[in-house]
């Protein structure tokens, strides 16, 4: 379970297409799925390979068969992908679907084979596919027409041509609000960090736009410094770089952190442990899957629930209830949040007071109150 404020099983259902225009998609479909970025290569897996076990799944209520393609990282990112398999899992352990009907396909470390999965699994039968990440766009848009029969799900979707195609986006700029206002609040030196995967591609933008937000309402004077760690899908696969980066911001007196950078951002956790400063994470509960060095200094994390994206994807189609179209998924559906620390001891990380103005934030913005910023 994640450490989280609060969160429903499902999100809103999708209730047929949205009106979006596509160029707005295409301009900020970039680089998320690769948040979850890691060296992986090409295998196909089980779908539990990477649950840590736990009981036995329910009968399965639905014969359906449902293929997950993961992008590049797979299995072990720690972030969106393994998110993804998180869905996929659920569904499973509640019966919606049988274990031996689910199939993950990690892509290989460049990407270049994402449309060769999608065609494998689409050529096996499986009657929801859905490509984890907006790469998938441009050859899903393709390949559906060619399987009119079958459903397919992209994770930050852009795909507009085919009518058997569900796009599942995400505000992460109110997500990052929130954890931006949270910086703020706990920063001592009124200036704060954020660190980038690939820059240039409108999307890894959101989630800076956001952050810079939510801490200027709490500080309008505060500090913000970005780095960016490249202008490729690498930059995502480089806590290396993401470290040095880190490091380098804290030296400039930074002392809160957050990465929306996939692997990359394991070496912010590294930084602060070195620094011990603080670092916020993004997607998942971080602080779940890092060391108890680290636990301690990940003051909340960005909450993106790809997870139950995929759940409620994989229910649609068992219910029969799948539309095509688009669909944001923003603070509002639950679809993205803060995450509360589970090592949060005596308060220590984030205070309740700090709580209270998140949620204060959280629901202004709902309300239509505050209009996050979607570009810094």
């Amino acid at each position: 379970m994640l450490g989280e404020t609060s969160r429903s099983s499902t999100l809103a259902r999708w209730e047929g297409p949205l009106n979006l225009k596509r160029s707005s998609w295409i301009a900020g479909a970039c680089a998320l799925m690769l948040l979850g970025a890691a060296c992986g290569g090409d295998k196909t897996t089980t779908a539990t390979e990477d649950t840590g076990g736990g009981e036995a799944a329910a009968e399965a209520q639905s014969d359906i068969k449902v293929g997950l393609a993961l992008d590049v990282g797979g299995l072990g990112d720690k972030s969106f992908n393994d998110a993804a398999n998180r869905g996929l899992q659920q569904a499973i352990d509640e019966g919606l679907i049988a274990e031996e009907n689910a199939k993950l396909i990690e892509t290989n470390q460049t990407g270049s084979n994402r449309d060769n999965n999608v065609v494998n699994l689409a050529d096996s039968g499986y009657d929801l596919i859905l490509g984890i990440g907006f790469s998938f766009s441009p050859g899903i848009d393709k390949i559906a027409g060619d399987y009119p029969d079958q459903y397919f799900g992209i994770i930050d979707g852009f795909a507009a041509e085919a009518d058997n195609v569900a796009n599942l986006g995400f505000k992460e700029h109110e997500g990052s609000f929130l954890v931006g206002a949270a910086a703020a609040l706990k920063s001592k030196t009124g200036t704060i960090g954020f660190l980038g995967g690939q820059e240039g591609t409108g999307l890894i933008e959101k989630f800076e736009a956001g952050y810079v937000a939510g801490a200027e309402a709490v500080n309008p004077d505060i500090k913000v410094i970005s780095e960016y760690i490249g202008d490729s899908v690498q930059a995502f696969v480089d806590p290396t770089k993401g470290e040095a980066l880190s490091e380098k911001m804290y030296d400039g007196g930074a002392d809160v952190i957050y990465h929306a950078s996939g692997q990359s951002g394991l070496g912010l956790f590294k930084a602060a442990v070195a620094a011990d400063k603080l670092a916020i994470g993004v997607d998942s509960d971080q602080s779940l899957t890092a060391s108890p060095q680290e636990q301690k200094l990940i003051l909340t994390s960005m909450l993106k629930r790809v997870d139950t994206a995929v759940y409620d994807a994989i229910k649609n189609v068992a219910d029969d209830t799948w539309e095509p179209g688009f669909i944001s998924l923003g603070l509002a559906e639950e679809g993205v949040d803060y995450a509360v620390n589970e090592f949060n001891d005596n308060e220590e990380l984030l205070s309740q007071d700090i709580q209270v103005k998140l949620d204060e934030f959280k629901q202004q913005i709902i309300d239509g109150e505050i209009k996050v910023p979607e570009k810094p």
